[in-house]
């Protein structure tokens, strides 16, 4: 596999770069035991983590957008997460490495996330994600993921051509997303895209550990 050197990498957050699954499921529990109701099981809430509150509220309470309830639900658990946004949070296995080896390149790295600022602002730093080169929200432009906006928003604050950045996400709409940018896309295999079958989605490349992604990156620096 040949993939173009690239300026900058730049990562989706919850499923990618970080196993945030617990405190969100644990957010969606609270809100059932207040509602008098038997607590979905983790396992159950986990796949859809990357989907927010619209993908557990579904799970959890069977209701869509737009129908009664949804929103009240919506606010109610957004509220609780943002009180306890890190405390079994993480980044994956060899993240931290992968960012050091990055870093060591003198290669850029940033985040863009579907997260809203609200979240994702107080959540980088307590997860040891300071360092990034930028952080895109979800509300930093008026798009979300799959539309590209929020990728060339990044690579605009890095000072790099989307050309020259790979994102790496772990969802269908990341690659989506980094396909309509004009970015390199690797999709990864261990966050919460499992269950759908990440080779299916058109990705550049498909890595099942942060190692191989430095792998991909200096294999690419050679050719």
């Amino acid at each position: 596999m040949s993939l173009s050197a690239p300026r900058a990498i730049l990562f989706d957050l919850d499923g990618t770069l970080a196993d945030t699954a617990p405190d969100l499921a644990a957010a969606m529990m609270r809100l059932q035991s207040e509602r008098g109701l038997t607590l979905t099981a983790y396992e159950h809430l986990r796949p859809v983590a990357s989907a927010g509150a619209r993908g557990l509220i579904g799970v959890a309470f069977g209701i869509k957008p737009g129908e009664d309830e949804y929103e009240d639900l919506r606010v109610t658990f957004l509220n609780h997460y943002a009180e306890a946004l890190a405390v079994k949070s993480h980044l994956f296995d060899g993240i931290a490495h992968l960012l050091e080896d990055i870093q060591h390149q003198q290669l850029q790295w940033g985040i863009v996330t579907n997260k809203a600022s609200r979240f994702t602002d107080p959540l980088v730093p307590q997860i040891g994600l300071q360092d990034a080169g930028c952080v895109i929200s979800g509300d930093t432009t008026p798009h979300t993921k799959p539309h590209p906006a929020p990728l060339l928003e990044a690579a605009r604050r890095l000072d790099v051509m989307p050309s020259q950045c790979w994102y790496v996400g772990d969802d269908l709409r990341d690659i989506q997303a980094g396909r309509a940018a004009g970015m390199v896309t690797i999709a990864v295999g261990w966050g919460y895209g499992g269950h759908v079958a990440p080779s299916t989605w058109e990705a550049d490349a498909l890595i099942s550990t942060p190692a191989e992604l430095i792998a991909l990156i200096r294999q690419s620096q050679a050719s």
